[in-house]
């Protein structure tokens, strides 16, 4: 089985550190708790929470109060950026650098070739195409389009989206194409013939035809899907995520799918998931459902060869990461004790399927021999690829990208270095059981993308790929440093700054942060930012606070509910760093920060509105006490906790933005923007609050678009207007 995955690696660097500043502030939350805002609740019920809420119309996503608030705010939002003398370059340049025919085609190994999703100016919805390997190592590769995305639309007369495809090996010639009306994350999903390049339709050789939904599935064999989906009333949980599993045949409807696994309606996360995992040749070496219990904690069946599956004896936080000659590979996030040995979190393991099953298999094995990998404090897994006998990882080192081979033997496992670029950010791509290959990619900040292909039984990388320069980097200087927070603990952050920066609190900067669900950021090359932003004389900063997953999974989970403060206070640490280094200050300073990033920028700006004089607010969660309401909050509970548990309740309200705003408060013009066909983080979040700084006398500006979805995706021409109202307004609070 092979998936097109459409997303860019991400990379490392570390540079020179210097000596932390300590420094003791005040609580944010002490004020708040003595002196409530106006528009606190008065009891933290979902009730009170509902009925001190006076925007819950704008929660309506097409609703007709919500839809006139749009209006008004785009019109607002849109002169004062789009009218800036900066705008039309900005886009201009940024159109140039994301439409670029010289960018690398990110690829995946196709049958006996390799496929790409591209799309420029003359495509801005895209062509799924095919290449060979010598084709592509080719200046100029010889592409075969194998389904037009623009063409599609237009033809069916709908938005189209491609959000992957999903190709059954080990010939690969019949896929499941995933596609989305607009950008949203539900999307349809149609069969395609690669050798006749066309869709299989249900009266033309009983094509495998799936309505919009948040589907979870895969090929079992050619005739034959395992799909969690909406079957009908009762089989979503409350985050409108599947719980069940069923077993769907070619030629039958959905209906007369057969149920082979179920959860239950009240899991959490994003929704039951089955795993098929095969050998080089494609033959199924097993079949696994992850049963999502909250965010992170999960349990982990097998089907077993009478056709009934059965719990395998996992930790609930875990991850699994593939099947190799009857091994299970999996990392655990939590620290483990299993058959008397003791493994530790973040580790990479391997133990035999019958080891792990109900009905143990008679088999003695050590720590030596399952133990793959053991993380020290400042290592952690990022990139984890099984082949047929051997696994290569990414592990970051002190945040420096490092790639590494094992290969087991009798008596545990072998780990070989395989050589990358020093102080790069490291990333794995698309891999081949059957061929022993994997793509690597290796960026920088400063430092355009380099992919190549790895030959893991030699160890060798073969440069496939440079990207050229999209901007001038001769200008700018990368450094890594460390704030100290609250609490004592050191929080690194990079800079990226001009080399002959007068060190006087002047430099224009923008913070960037998200610190959740143990997503790592280390550096990556940002074109467009590069373009619009260093190449003015910018600072860039990155900050790799608790929550992320940049030191493992005891890094996340030092942020984790109760403890989300300390994400907060990592933050406003680095802010203050900076200005004590004289690199900004707090008139130069601005933050960007979207999605879980907006719970991070939006609660930046009301407990610490001193620090900064911007925000960009992205797609962004905000109203936290009726998050688990909007969909699809409630998968996140393992995460922020339950608004609707009292205990949890009141460590929310303590910093839940939208709660939070004052009217005596001065905050900075903050920048709001989502999208109305975001049907992951709901487009509520950011109207009420856009709404309730209006009510309070507070300027602001705020963009919602109308398509595009959560990920940004559908349109890199869209996408270009995008990131010139961004940096027009970064540029109109930090430069002018």
């Amino acid at each position: 089985m092979k998936s097109l995955f459409l997303s860019a690696a991400l990379p490392v660097l570390i540079l020179a550190a210097a000596p932390a500043l300590a420094l003791a502030p005040a609580d944010p939350t002490a004020a708040a708790a003595t002196n409530p805002p106006p528009h606190f609740p008065r009891d933290l019920s979902p009730e009170g929470v509902k009925a001190a809420d006076d925007h819950l119309a704008l929660e309506e996503v097409d609703g007709v109060e919500a839809k006139a608030f749009v209006a008004a705010s785009n019109e607002k939002a849109l002169s004062a950026l789009t009218g800036d003398r900066r705008y039309e370059p900005f886009r201009q340049q940024a159109e140039a650098i994301l439409t670029a025919t010289d960018r690398i085609p990110g690829v995946s190994f196709l049958g006996e070739g390799l496929g790409n999703f591209w799309q420029d100016a003359a495509n801005p919805k895209g062509v799924w195409r095919r290449t060979t390997l010598d084709s592509y190592r080719s200046n100029q590769p010889q592409w075969e389009t194998l389904l037009d995305i623009d063409a599609l639309a237009k033809a069916e007369g709908r938005d189209w989206v491609f959000k992957g495809a999903d190709c059954l090996a080990p010939d690969e010639t019949r896929c499941l194409i995933n596609l989305s009306d607009g950008g949203k994350d539900a999307v349809t999903v149609r069969e395609f013939d690669l050798t006749t390049k066309t869709f299989v339709t249900p009266e033309n050789g009983g094509g495998f035809v799936i309505p919009e939904g948040k589907h979870r599935l895969t090929w079992l064999d050619r005739d034959t899907l395992l799909i969690a989906t909406d079957f009908g009333p009762g089989t979503m949980t409350e985050s409108g995520y599947p719980f069940i599993v069923k077993s769907l045949k070619r030629g039958h409807p959905l209906a007369h799918a057969t149920e082979v696994y179920r959860g239950q309606q009240s899991d959490g996360g994003y929704g039951v998931s089955p795993m098929v995992f095969r050998d080089k040749a494609g033959a199924v070496e097993a079949v696994l459902f992850s049963r999502p219990l909250d965010t992170f904690r999960s349990e982990i069946w097998a089907l077993g060869a009478e056709g009934k599956p059965y719990k395998l004896s996992l930790p609930e936080r875990v991850a699994v990461e593939g099947v190799m000659g009857g091994n299970l590979i999996f990392s655990p996030d939590q620290a483990w004790r299993f058959d008397g040995q003791d493994y530790a979190a973040g580790s990479l393991l391997s133990l035999p399927l019958g080891v792990l099953g109900p009905v143990r298999l008679d088999i003695a094995i050590g720590a030596d021999r399952a133990t793959i990998f053991t993380p020290t404090p400042r290592q952690s897994l990022q990139n984890v690829t099984v082949l047929s006998d051997s696994i290569v990882a990414v592990i970051a080192d002190n945040v420096v990208g490092t790639l590494k081979r094992f290969i087991p033997s009798a008596n545990g496992w072998t780990a070989t270095e395989l050589a990358v670029p020093a102080n790069s950010a490291v990333g794995l791509g698309d891999s081949s059981k059957s061929r022993g290959q994997v793509f690597v990619s290796t960026q920088g900040f400063l430092t355009p993308p380099t992919l190549s292909l790895a030959d893991v039984s030699t160890g060798a990388l073969t440069e496939l790929k440079s990207a050229p320069a999209k901007f001038d980097a001769s200008t700018h200087v990368v450094e890594q440093f460390e704030a100290t927070s609250t609490d004592g603990t050191k929080i690194p952050y990079f800079v990226t700054r001009p080399k002959n920066l007068a060190m006087d609190g002047t430099g224009p900067s923008i913070l960037f942060g998200y610190g959740g669900f143990q997503a790592s950021f280390p550096p990556a090359y940002k074109p467009e930012m590069g373009k619009l932003w260093l190449e003015n004389g910018g600072v860039f900063v990155q900050a790799n606070i608790r929550g992320g997953g940049e030191f493992g999974p005891g890094w996340h989970q030092a942020a984790l509910r109760e403890n989300r403060q300390r994400a907060f206070d990592d933050f406003a640490a680095v802010a203050r760093d900076l200005e004590q280094r004289k690199i900004t200050s707090p008139r130069h300073l601005g933050i960007y920060g979207r999605s879980n990033g907006g719970v991070l920028t939006s609660v930046s700006i009301t407990q610490r509105p001193e620090l900064f004089n911007a925000a960009v607010i992205e797609s962004p969660l905000i109203d936290m006490l009726r998050y688990q309401d909007l969909p699809a909050g409630a998968s996140w509970i393992g995460e922020y906790g339950d608004p609707r548990i009292p205990g949890d309740a009141e460590f929310i309200a303590r910093y839940s933005a939208y709660q939070q705003l004052r009217p005596e408060a001065k905050y900075p013009r903050v920048y709001i923007t989502t999208n109305t066909r975001d049907d992951r983080v709901h487009p509520g979040h950011a109207r009420k609050f856009a709404a309730r700084l209006g009510d309070q006398g507070h300027d602001h500006l705020y963009y919602e678009d109308t398509a595009g979805g959560h990920s940004n995706d559908a349109d890199p021409v869209a996408n270009a207007r995008r990131w010139a109202r961004h940096y027009v307004y970064l540029s109109q609070q930090l430069m002018d």
